[in-house]
């Protein structure tokens, strides 16, 4: 073969290359444009928002009435309305009403607050109007006190200063697996940024005595923080107070501009995360943890804690061994249970925790851990795994598909798990007459 003719046909491969190189950029184009165009005229609503204000001695709340959109890209884009209390949650019931009846009040995180889905879904709803059918004369009422981000600790405040003055006869507390973890201000700040010594919400701390008490959030916790402090709630944890974004690489900006710009880039960002079970990265989580290992007081606790995923909160429950931040935060865990039980028991209320079922079955190290809690207090744990499976159903159901949180028929579950602990025990409504 002559030099002349290879080079023709050399050019001719390059061409038919060029050509199906242009074919498959146009056609991912014209994919990147028909799925923008979808998201943007199908999308309820195109930016999540959480407006958000400080309530002194109870912590970082919503705005009251406002509008909350929020949305995971994939399986929901809801909206919700917060009630004037800043809870996502309807107005509590009058408390003459409330006092009358067998008052519910569940408190808990993201599961409670649940503004994954619409209020007419909601667990404590759909308990109500279950029971109103199922078990008339014990007339139940609900009400729901949840904010994300928050652990039993943090949530004492919800019910010394709101579900307390409705005199429930029942608390639920419901239990998440990062609630092990999530009493412990060192672990949350972490992540968060704020300083342990000055959280937004409520945590124990050792007083001069060695005992914990509850110390109150900080309304100046903004002016005090940990490295690259990025504020509170939702997608404020990947922004700075400025606005700015956080630290990287060109192909993390990259990536972050084309995201906040696109929701398709956004839908196939929340996908593959989704699909390779990749948490997000939360900027200088190792820088903070110098930070604080450098204060004094704060280095032994930190001594063996890997920040090895985003919140690194496995280690609590893998390790045999784990770090004295974890050994910490159970304490913690534990005492903000006995605080709970120790004020439904001044105020004459039955206190239950309803464990999520991704805690697993009674032979779990999750749920013996937490009953290993709740038992010596003399408190019953609801399991929604158990019902689920008694009920027939299949667990992946109880969660949407590319989120942790309560689908509808997650919420539906649990309340029928509630219910049937109800029946089973009607003494705990003898009060409300």
């Amino acid at each position: 073969m002559s030099a002349e003719r290879a080079r023709r046909r050399l050019a001719r491969a390059l061409r038919v290359a060029g050509w199906n190189a242009a074919l498959i950029l146009a056609g991912l184009a014209a994919i990147a444009i028909a799925g923008e165009a979808w998201l943007r005229l199908s999308a309820p609503f195109h930016d999540p928002a959480e407006p958000l204000r400080f309530v002194p001695g109870v912590g970082i709340l919503f705005e009251p009435h406002a509008e909350i959109r929020l949305t995971n890209h994939l399986d929901y884009w809801t909206v919700t309305r917060a009630n004037s209390l800043g809870f996502p949650d309807r107005e509590p019931p009058p408390p003459e009403r409330a006092a009358a009846s067998c008052h519910v009040a569940a408190i808990g995180d993201s599961f409670t607050g649940a503004s994954q889905v619409p209020i007419a879904d909601k667990f404590h709803v759909r308990l109500e109007q279950l029971a109103a059918a199922a078990l008339p004369a014990l007339d139940v009422t609900t009400s729901a006190w949840g904010r994300g981000g928050t652990a039993q600790a943090s949530q004492l405040p919800f019910y010394d200063e709101y579900a307390r003055k409705l005199r429930p006869n029942l608390v639920v507390l419901v239990f998440f697996g990062n609630d092990f973890d999530g009493s412990s201000s060192v672990l949350q700040a972490l992540p968060w940024g704020w300083d342990p010594d000055r959280a937004p919400w409520a945590f124990p701390a050792r007083g001069a005595d060695g005992g914990l008490r509850l110390r109150p959030p900080d309304p100046e916790y903004r002016t005090h923080a940990l490295p690259w402090f990025p504020g509170v709630g939702g997608a404020d944890m990947l922004r700075g107070l400025d606005g700015s974004s956080p630290p990287g690489g060109w192909r993390e900006t990259a990536a972050r501009a084309l995201t906040e710009r696109s929701l398709f880039a956004r839908w196939l960002d929340a996908k593959r995360r989704a699909l390779t079970g990749e948490e997000p990265a939360l900027p200088s989580l190792s820088e903070r943890a110098e930070a604080l290992a450098a204060r004094p007081g704060y280095g032994w606790i930190l001594d063996g804690w890997e920040p090895t995923t985003a919140y690194a909160k496995g280690q609590l429950l893998r390790s045999d061994d784990p770090p004295p931040v974890f050994a910490e935060a159970l304490e913690h865990a534990a005492w903000s249970l006995a605080e709970f039980k120790r004020r439904a028991d001044r105020d004459g209320a039955a206190l239950a925790i309803l464990s999520v079922h991704h805690l697993g079955d009674a032979d779990s190290h999750a749920s013996v851990l937490l009953r290993s809690m709740a038992d010596p207090l003399g408190v019953p744990v609801i399991s929604q795994h158990d019902w689920i499976v008694r009920a027939g159903g299949r667990l992946e159901d109880a969660t949407f598909r590319h989120d942790v949180h309560w689908s509808p028929q997650g919420h539906q579950w649990a309340a029928e798990a509630v219910l049937d602990w109800l029946r089973q025990h009607p003494e705990v409504c003898e009060d409300s007459a």
